[in-house]
C-alpha cells in the first residue's frame, strides 16, 4: 500500500512518533492505467502502481514524484489522486520500460525507452511560493544512441521545471554532473530562489572501520564499505552555457564532526558516519541547520552493523558554511 506519515522526532529521547498516516487512493479513476485494486471501491495504490520517492505539500494539495513512469502526481490531503502527468523533456514525453504504455515485441526486436528502471523521479524540490516544482532524475537519460547522457565523459541528470498552476512542464531543464557515472542522487531541496541541496552517493553501504581486509571478503566484515556519501550546494542560477548547474560546496556524510558526542548510535572518537546505501532525505531548517535522513530498505540494509537490518536515522547537522557559500 503507498502512504505517506507525519512524523514527530523527539530528538532528546531519539523517539519518533507517527502522528497520523494517509493512504493514497483513486476512486475517481484518475490513474491512466489499470492498478492492482482496479475493481474494488477504494482502489487504495500500492507499490506496484507507483513508486514515490518525493513529496512537496503546496498549498492543500500534496505532490509526489514517481520512478515507474516516470510521473508527478497530485492528490488532496486526504491522499486521493487529483491528476497524473506524463514525464516531458524538451517537448517529448520520456519514459522507462515499467511505463504501462510500453509494449514489448511480439518478435524480437529494438525496445526504445529513456529513462532506465528504477531511474526516474529521485528528488523533487519545489520554489518557496509553490508554483514550480524541480523534479530530479535519478539517472541519466539514455540518448538517441543507447548511451547515458553525457557531456566529455561526464554523466549528468536532468533537473526539470514544472509549472503547478498550468499543469505542465516548462521546457527549460538543467543539468546535473555526477562525480562519478555509476553514482546516484537521493534528494534535491531549494533553501532559497535559486540555490538547492543534492544528495549524492554511491552505491555502496557499511562502516569503513569494519571493511574486510583487501582481497579477503568474510562474512565478519563489510566486503564493499560505503565511500561517497556528499550533500552538495548546488545553484541553479550560476549554471553555465551547457546547463550545467554550479556545484558550490558540498558536506561529506562519512566525516562528520561529533565533538560533542551527541550521536546516539555510529559515532566514535568524535566522528560520526552515515554508512548506509540509501540516503533520501535533506531539507533546511534555518540559515544554519539541515535535516538528513536514509531509508533503511527493510529489512534489506545493513550499513550500521553487520547482519542487522538498519534503522532509518534522522540526524540534524550545523553547516553554517556550506548554506552561506556562493
Amino acid at each position: 500500500m503507498l502512504m505517506f506519515h507525519v512524523l514527530k522526532p523527539d530528538w532528546k529521547s531519539g523517539a519518533v512518533e507517527r502522528v497520523s498516516t494517509t493512504f493514497l487512493s483513486d476512486p475517481d479513476r484518475k490513474v491512466p492505467f489499470r492498478i492492482v485494486n482496479e475493481n474494488t471501491a477504494k482502489r487504495y495504490l500500492t507499490g506496484s502502481d507507483f513508486d514515490i520517492e518525493s513529496i512537496q505539500p503546496i498549498g492543500d494539495n500534496l505532490w509526489f514524484g514517481d520512478e515507474f513512469g516516470p510521473f508527478l502526481i497530485k492528490t488532496d490531503k486526504n491522499g486521493k489522486i487529483l491528476q497524473v502527468f506524463e514525464t516531458m523533456v524538451d517537448g517529448k514525453p520520456v519514459r522507462s520500460p515499467d511505463h504501462p504504455a510500453m509494449v514489448m515485441p511480439a518478435a524480437p526486436g529494438p525496445v526504445t525507452f529513456q529513462v532506465r528502471r528504477s531511474k526516474g523521479f529521485e528528488g523533487m524540490a519545489a520554489s518557496a511560493d509553490g508554483k514550480f516544482l524541480y523534479p530530479l532524475l535519478e539517472g541519466p537519460l539514455v540518448a538517441a544512441d543507447g548511451k547515458p547522457e553525457s557531456k566529455e565523459g561526464t554523466a549528468y541528470l536532468r533537473i526539470l521545471e514544472f509549472d503547478v498552476d498550468k499543469g505542465a512542464y516548462t521546457g527549460k531543464s538543467w543539468k546535473y554532473a555526477l562525480e562519478a557515472p555509476t553514482n546516484a542522487i537521493g534528494d534535491f531541496n531549494l533553501i532559497d530562489a535559486t540555490s538547492g541541496l543534492i544528495i549524492e552517493r554511491d552505491d555502496t553501504e557499511g562502516d569503513p572501520a569494519l571493511a574486510c581486509a583487501a582481497g579477503a571478503p568474510k562474512p565478519d566484515c563489510f566486503n564493499v564499505p560505503a565511500k561517497f556519501k556528499r550533500i552538495y550546494k548546488v545553484d541553479l542560477g550560476q549554471a553555465d552555457g551547457d546547463g550545467f548547474v554550479k556545484k558550490v560546496g558540498y558536506i561529506d556524510l562519512m566525516d562528520i564532526d561529533d565533538p560533542n558526542k551527541v550521536a546516539k548510535q555510529g559515532g566514535k572518537d568524535g566522528k560520526l558516519t552515515f554508512p548506509f546505501f540509501t540516503i533520501e532525505n535533506v531539507d533546511l531548517i534555518d540559515g544554519d541547520r539541515i535535516i538528513v535522513g536514509n531509508d533503511n530498505n527493510l529489512p534489506f540494509s545493513s550499513g550500521r552493523a553487520l547482519g542487522k537490518s538498519d534503522d532509518n536515522e534522522l540526524i540534524i547537522l550545523k553547516v553554517t558554511d556550506l548554506l552561506k557559500a556562493k
